[in-house]
């Protein structure tokens, strides 16, 4: 049987449709799916011919034997049974559908289900059998806590919808079902919480998921890119979660979600800047120790952008601002060291960049000893050889651990310690004064779907600053905290 094709060789879907007799329909299955080992398909005869077709490994083999071809063999139907009577009187599972679309039948078979054709019936019956194995639910390791809930989401995108439907009780919680990818045709499950949820945001956050049109969607971040303001910025303006409890506390705050299919990796929009810098714990343990916790993070992500910079800049143009004795201790470390001050940063830095990137693509039983042992050996092999000096080697391993204090920040605290490095080395700290003051002003100037990017730190309004830089007790708190869909001022394109 010839399927009808477009230039490319890709079957047009669109132009095929089922008939009444089931031996064309059975040929045209075999003739989509010739070259695939896994396409199964059985007969069944009892007074009437049917079929059940499926994949291998996609379907709960059990299910189908138990709940289609054994009622159908035990069934007293005639020759001229319906589509309609073998679906809802015979077959005894409670999502069976009929349907003559042959979009809707193949999406629902590429995708785990079975398809029961009829001789007579120029109709389908969708039977849902899916039953492919997935990963159990666990704590994402990229997002541990000290205490709280220990679930993360998981690939499969029904039993996210579920720990989500689990925290909100409420018939106020909508999933909007969408299809991404044109090949893929991933399924994505837009969220939101309707009446906290700005309608704006809301309709920006559909039309830019259906204005570009992408071939695959096999990850989040394949969306985050083609969705987020200011695309060539550092700075993330969209947000990821592999927690449902911090998914849905995003989502109470006036933000909409997407869960993808086939990712543990949720989106959230819109997002701001403090938001890097918040962690579960802040909301899981006494707001003391939130708040120290907190603020280390942000004085960590200061100095690790800056603190290679300062140093850099003070031994090059700046050595009054420093203490005699440590002045002539640093001299006397760098006498021997062939390398310019920048030269011999920039390679630090690359090193221990090198190192983090080689001991989070190993094994976990052997990454961690190799970025340890790693560092030490190099460090020290490379002090005694006068390759480089022991101060400097301080100042970028401390600017390296201070990074890991802020992860949500990996991508920009590399750009900003390297560009401060750079402006530093030629304009000391007046070009480092003057960096920071331009980072400051794109901070200003980026928005996240119409929200500014600085909400919050920048407002002036009583109760945003109760969970900026810092974290109020609860009793504080404003109720019904929604900052990101209150006063929301015009959105303006961030590219």
């Amino acid at each position: 049987m010839k399927l009808p094709k477009d230039k490319d060789g890709k079957t047009l879907v669109s132009r095929l449709y089922l008939e009444s007799n089931l031996k064309t329909n059975l040929e045209m299955f075999d003739e989509l799916f010739k070259n695939d080992n896994t396409f199964v398909s059985r007969k069944i005869v009892n007074n009437i011919e049917c079929a059940v077709l499926f994949f291998d490994g996609m379907v709960n083999n059990l299910s189908i034997a138990e709940s289609i071809i054994e009622p159908i063999l035990n069934s007293e139907i005639k020759k001229g049974t319906t589509a309609e009577i073998l679906a809802h009187q015979v077959i005894e599972i409670n999502d069976a559908e009929v349907t003559d679309n042959m979009t809707d039948i193949l999406n629902a078979f590429l995708y785990g289900d079975s398809i029961v054709l009829i001789d007579g019936d120029p109709r389908a019956v969708v039977v849902n059998t899916k039953g492919f194995l997935m990963r159990s639910i666990s704590e994402p390791d990229s997002e541990k806590v000290l205490s709280g809930p220990r679930e993360g989401f998981i690939e499969g995108f029904m039993m996210n919808l579920a720990l989500v439907r689990r925290r909100i009780k409420s018939p106020d919680l909508k999933f909007k079902f969408i299809e991404l990818g044109t090949n893929t045709k991933t399924t994505a499950v837009i969220c939101y919480v309707e009446g906290i949820c700005d309608n704006e945001t809301l309709q920006t956050f559909e039309k830019r998921l259906t204005h570009y049109k992408i071939d695959s969607a096999l990850d989040s971040n394949y969306i985050v890119e083609i969705i987020k303001d200011s695309k060539y910025s550092p700075f993330p303006t969209v947000g990821i979660t592999e927690r449902p409890d911090v998914f849905v506390a995003k989502m109470l705050e006036g933000r909409v979600g997407l869960i993808l299919d086939g990712t543990p990796v949720a989106i959230t929009a819109p997002h701001i800047f403090m938001e890097t810098f918040q962690s579960n714990d802040d909301y899981y343990l006494n707001y003391i120790y939130a708040n120290a916790s907190r603020f280390l993070r942000i004085i960590g992500f200061f100095l690790n952008v800056t603190i290679p910079a300062i140093f850099l800049a003070m031994i090059t143009f700046h050595q009054e601002l420093i203490p005699t004795k440590l002045l002539f201790s640093i001299s006397g470390a760098r006498d021997g060291v062939p390398f310019p001050a920048l030269i011999e940063a920039l390679g630090l830095v690359l090193i221990f960049e090198i190192l983090k990137e080689a001991g989070a693509r190993t094994p976990s039983s052997i990454g961690q000893s190799l970025s340890i042992v790693g560092a030490l050996v190099l460090g020290q092999a490379a002090v005694d050889a006068r390759f480089v000096s022991a101060p400097m080697v301080i100042v970028v391993a401390f600017s390296g651990i201070t990074a890991l204090m802020v992860p949500k920040l990996k991508v920009p605290s590399v750009f900003l310690r390297i560009t401060y490095l750079l402006v530093a080395s030629m304009l000391g700290l007046y070009g480092l004064i003057f960096a920071i003051s331009a980072t400051i002003i794109h901070l200003c100037a980026i928005r996240s779907f119409g929200v500014p990017y600085v909400t919050n730190i920048s407002s002036v309004r009583i109760g945003d600053e109760k969970d900026s830089l810092f974290r109020f007790p609860w009793a504080l708190m404003r109720p019904n905290h929604r900052f990101i869909s209150e006063d929301k001022p015009e959105e303006t394109s961030g590219d």
